[in-house]
This record gives C-alpha cells, structure tokens and sequence, in this order.
C-alpha cells in the first residue's frame, strides 16, 4: 500500500528524504493523538519521543532520543532537548536541555542551556541566559538570567540574583555549592566552592562569597564604597598639563 516502505537508500539524497518520510509520520501520528506542531515542515522528532497531548511544539524545534514531555507544555521555537524528561505545562523557549529532568509548572529560556544531569523540580524558573550544569533546583526557586550554576544543589524558594555564579572548578576538581531553602542571593555575586549559604540568609549584590554563610545571616563580601571628591577635574587638569 506504501511504496515508500520498501525505497533505497544509495546515497545521501536519498537517505534525506527518507529522513523526511520517517518525520512526517512521527509529526502526524503525534498530531493525530492531540500535540500540535505548528509547522511539521520544521519539526524534527525522532520515533521514540514521548508528548502528551496539548502541547504545542513551535517551530524549529528539535526533539531526540529518550525524550517524554507532559500535557500542556509549549516547546520552542529554536529549542533543541535530548534525553530529557519534562512534566506538564512547562514553557521551554529558544533553549537547549541535555539529559535532564525538569518538573511541571517551570519556565525555561529564553537563551538558556541546561546541561546534563540537571534537576528542576516543580515552578522553577530558569531564564535568558542561564546555564545550569549537574546541579539540582529545589521547587519555587528562580535563576532569572544571566547566571551560572554549576555541581550545586539549591534548595525551595531561592532567589539567584542577576550575574551570579558558582566558582565549581579550582583547576583540578569540581566543587559543590549548597544553598538552602528561602536564601536570596544579591546580584553579581561570586560562591566559591566548597561553600555553603544557610537557610534564609542574603547575600549582598556583589559579594565574593568564599566561606559559610550561617542561617538568616547578612553576607557582605566587598570593599566599602570610597568617594573621591573633584577626582574628576584634578585628572583632566593632570591631562592638560
């Protein structure tokens, strides 16, 4: 009934549009049981993907391997998931995610990488560009943008402030980072692993965090702020003369 079932493949022509054949089929029998591709022509999903229905794949998404996404999630577009598994009604947008679990109800790019053996648990939210690297993030919490968490495991309802990194590497181990439940991070900071934030506590915006921080404790690591008055026209005269 199908001709296309018994085709060649003798080149790399042909081995194209055999790829195309086996996507559109996948395409249509995830479109038949309740997914909506928006645009199958731009869709790669390979056979063993796993999609519960009403989840709208946006165009230019790639989707491979071991892959099971929930109902109710809006995938793309430009995203690229390997390996992962991903509950219901969570948003992934222009992102890539690597051999990861991420829960249900979280929010995920614009410009994000999650990187292998990463766990988000359930309304996390990880946004424009973040990369998370084998770490765990506990339920509620948020990593807005512009962060790097790498070998940390981050309890529920931690707020990551804006450019904030963990120092995981001393150029010849890996080191964890632990921050528990309700801290907030103040933005640019630095956590040099091994190091450890109790619950509750703030760091200040800025602070190269070197040491453990005590519960509902305020960390301060940086200069105080010094104000050199006239620096500005005794520099321009030095120039002039």
């Amino acid at each position: 009934e199908d001709p296309t079932e018994i085709m060649g493949i003798n080149d790399r022509i042909q081995l194209a549009e055999a790829e195309r054949l086996m996507r559109r089929r996948k395409n249509e029998e995830l479109m038949l049981s309740g997914v909506t591709i928006l645009d199958p022509e731009t869709t790669r999903i390979d056979s063993d993907v796993k999609i519960a229905p009403d989840t709208i794949i946006y165009p230019f998404t790639i989707i491979e391997g071991d892959t099971e996404i929930g109902e109710d999630c809006r995938i793309g577009p430009f995203t690229t998931i390997v390996d992962c598994a991903i509950g219901k009604d969570t948003v992934v947008r222009n992102s890539v995610i690597l051999e990861s679990r991420i829960g249900s109800h979280c929010k995920v790019g614009p410009f994000a990488h999650i990187r292998p053996g990463t766990v988000l648990k359930d309304y996390v939210k990880v946004g424009d560009f973040v990369e998370i690297k084998k770490s765990k993030i506990g339920e509620g919490s948020k990593v807005p943008h512009l962060s790097y968490v790498g070998d940390a495991e981050i309890e529920e309802n931690v707020n990551i402030g804006a450019g904030t990194i963990t120092c995981n590497y001393d150029g010849e181990k890996k080191w964890k980072t632990f921050i528990d439940e309700g801290a907030f991070i103040g933005s640019n900071t630095s956590l040099v692993a091994p190091v450890k934030i109790g619950k509750r506590a703030f760091v200040a915006a800025g602070s190269t965090i070197t040491r453990d921080v005590p519960g509902e404790a305020l960390a301060i690591a940086r200069k105080k702020q010094e104000n050199i008055e006239g620096w500005v026209r005794k520099k321009k005269k030095k120039d002039d003369d």
